[in-house]
């Protein structure tokens, strides 16, 4: 009897783990624990089921993961058409061939060709077109009812309103699929957050899943949103196509964006090869992804097959090797930002992790911190995924974890001592002190960016020295140094410090666009100061301008115009303002005229090598015109610009059937005639 109670008692175990990491996944978008933790839980369960068939009724390896009860507040309820069922997995080929084995045990002599699909770590959606029109869509929730998101999604720029092509004419469609968010994007989106203190997002999918639950689709329209469709959720025999790959080309056709990764795959061999290759470019997609899905390709073989309850068994998630690792915190470590942001990170025994050796690792803030409940000590998981920081993903239990001191964020600057705070509304605690030295020094680094000012040889090791010194204690300080101060620094030769000193001197003349940027003023960032350049044209005009003029114009917004006031109405910054002009810093800018701005709400993506134009020059005539450059390719993007030797960003273009224009046809562009 004890030997039937034991596996009984583990098992309800897991059932209850899983049922609370499923809600707080898919309901509440918050998970504690890595998709790899959560597998183990359920292959464990579904070990015990194999081994003690009486456990198996009612079981969580028989529902859809994320089979929990309700729908958010504030969403209203849509039973999907069929249920959007979960994937079984596989980790090793031997799991692979025996998932084709146990096909061809239903269909004996079947042979089967595959399609092979990145697996995306992404919020699931189903869509409903009408008469081609996108009318309604939502979230999975527990697989058989989701949450009506529709006036979000509707944000999402590369997902068409209207269809075009062989679906077009469908009095009534449904498709599935991902909404996900590019890494690039994602970082960018967390600097942001950060640098207002609103708080990071611990990876792309919390992101994606946070901004499809915002109420108000205007903060959901400035978050940089992407979907992938890769299911049509229809009975195969009422449709036309014979396979997934006709269902797939004919989402190409008509408008409906799929992965440009899936592949078709002659037989099980050529899907393993491609699942290696997927693998070995993990870090290259530049979207976060953990496997990938393997699916027959023929539609009839699918009928035959059929669902369990939990998974369609025409299909497999293959999942890559894992990009986590364990290791020690060895201690929580707090840095100040040019803002007084306070951002604590762990130093951990070194770990390598996709190539890399880790030893550092971001913890957010102090509310991640507490939700993961990290103490100096502890055993974590920690997560490496591309050129992302890495992050901590759980804590490991351990019996030790409670006589370990919980972490408190500390009420003083740990570099200059001044008051510690966090500001009502806010996430993120902050240095009260404006002369922080943590503060002049980061600011100063940001002053002297090749976006700013662009000084070169600023460097840390100078900045560190000229703040410790106290030769530097605000940037008009910078420009009163002489070539005999700059070579008494440690390391810096007569000849470096005449570079310093002609770099610094010839920084004066950037223009006011940068300059504003250079100031560091929170929440102006480049594009924000190019707007405020233009409309203005000077310093004088732009300083005396109200709080209510910045905010109307078009693309600053209230947040923006708020923050620019309050910097300016600052006496302190009246002061080193004025130093600056004193010396000699160019504070206008030639405006264009409205009617003259081509390139209004335009936006750009450079590629390759410009003959005629560096890459800060293009940048500078594009937004002159008032056009702003990205980094990435997708189908928001107006025109990709390609010089010589292009590289990967020409060929999205190409795919996404974005304009590309040579170096010839930029320079006509942006042309003054």
């Amino acid at each position: 009897m004890a030997d039937l109670k034991k596996p009984r008692v583990r098992a309800e175990e897991l059932r209850r783990l899983i049922r609370h990491h499923d809600y707080l996944y898919y309901v509440l978008a918050r998970p504690e624990i890595s998709d790899a933790t959560y597998d183990r839980l359920f292959n464990e369960l579904k070990r015990l089921e194999q081994q003690h068939q009486y456990l198996i009724p009612d079981s969580a390896t028989l529902l859809v993961s994320g089979g929990v009860a309700g729908v958010a507040e504030g969403f209203a309820p849509v039973e999907h058409s069929s249920p959007m069922l979960s994937l079984d997995n596989a980790s090793t080929e031997e799991d692979i061939r025996e998932f084709e084995a146990r096909m061809n045990r239903i269909l004996p002599g079947a042979t089967f060709r595959y399609v092979g699909e990145p697996k995306i770590d992404g919020v699931g959606v189903a869509l409903v077109y009408e008469n081609g029109k996108f009318v309604r869509g939502a979230t999975r929730g527990d697989g058989r009812v989701g949450e009506d998101i529709t006036h979000n999604l509707r944000t999402i720029r590369s997902l068409p309103q209207t269809l075009h092509g062989p679906l077009a004419r469908y009095e009534h469609l449904e498709v599935r699929g991902e909404v996900f968010m590019w890494e690039a994007a994602f970082q960018k989106l967390n600097r942001d957050l950060e640098e207002v203190g609103e708080g990071a997002f611990a990876n792309p999918r919390n992101a994606v899943a946070g901004s499809l639950r915002q109420k108000d689709s205007t903060i959901t329209a400035k978050r940089p949103l992407d979907i992938v469709l890769y299911q049509l959720a229809a009975d195969p025999r009422s449709t036309p196509f014979a396979t997934h790959w006709e269902i797939l080309e004919a989402f190409g056709k008509s408008g409906l964006p799929v992965s440009p990764e899936a592949r078709l795959c002659g037989d099980l061999d050529a899907a393993i090869a491609y699942h290696r290759v997927m693998e070995d470019r993990r870090n290259e997609i530049g979207y976060e992804t953990d496997g990938v899905v393997l699916k027959a390709n023929n539609l009839d073989q699918r009928v035959a097959l059929g669902f369990t309850t939990h998974h369609p068994r025409w299909a497999i998630a293959f999942k890559f090797k894992s990009q986590q690792a364990q290791t020690r915190v060895r201690r929580i470590v707090i840095n100040v930002g040019r803002t007084g942001a306070l951002t604590p990170s762990g130093d951990v025994d070194p770990v390598e992790i996709a190539g890399a050796t880790i030893s550092r690792t971001t913890l957010h803030n102090a509310d991640e911190i507490a939700r993961l409940d990290v103490r100096v000590g502890d055993l974590v998981v920690i997560e490496r995924a591309g050129d992302v920081i890495p992050h901590v993903v759980e804590r490991v239990p351990e019996p030790e974890h409670d006589s370990r001191p919980p972490f408190q964020m500390p009420t003083h600057c740990p570099v200059c001592g001044g008051h510690a705070y966090r500001p009502e509304g806010e996430v993120v605690w902050r240095c009260s002190n404006a002369a922080c030295p943590a503060q002049v020094k980061e600011r100063l680094l940001h002053f002297g960016a090749r976006r700013a000012m662009d000084i070169e040889h600023l460097g840390e090791a100078v900045v560190n020295q000229l703040v410790d010194r106290n030769l530097v204690k605000d940037f008009a300080d910078l420009y009163h140094l002489d070539v005999e101060t700059l070579a008494s620094l440690e390391r810096l030769a007569k000849k470096s410090a005449t570079n310093l000193y002609k770099a610094i001197q010839g920084s004066k003349n950037r223009g006011l666009a940068r300059f504003l940027f250079a100031l560091g003023i929170r929440f102006v960032g480049e594009h924000a100061a190019s707007l405020f350049a233009q409309h203005y044209g000077s310093m004088e005009k732009l300083w005396a301008a109200t709080e209510e003029e910045l905010a109307a114009i078009y693309g600053i917004g209230p947040r923006i115009a708020a923050a620019a006031a309050e910097f300016f109405a600052q006496k302190e910054n009246q002061r080193v303002i004025a130093r600056l002009l004193d010396v000699g810093v160019t504070m206008t800018e030639e405006t264009v005229k409205a009617r003259e701005k081509l390139l209004a709400g335009k936006t750009l993506v450079l590629t390759g090598t410009l003959e005629g134009f560096s890459r800060d020059e293009a940048r500078a005539a594009v937004t002159r015109l008032g056009g702003r450059v990205t980094s990435s390719v997708s189908k928001k993007t107006d025109y990709v610009i390609a010089g010589k030797d292009p590289g990967s960003k020409y060929d999205d273009a190409r795919r996404l059937g974005v304009p590309v224009l040579d170096e010839a046809a930029f320079k006509e562009l942006v042309s003054e005639r």
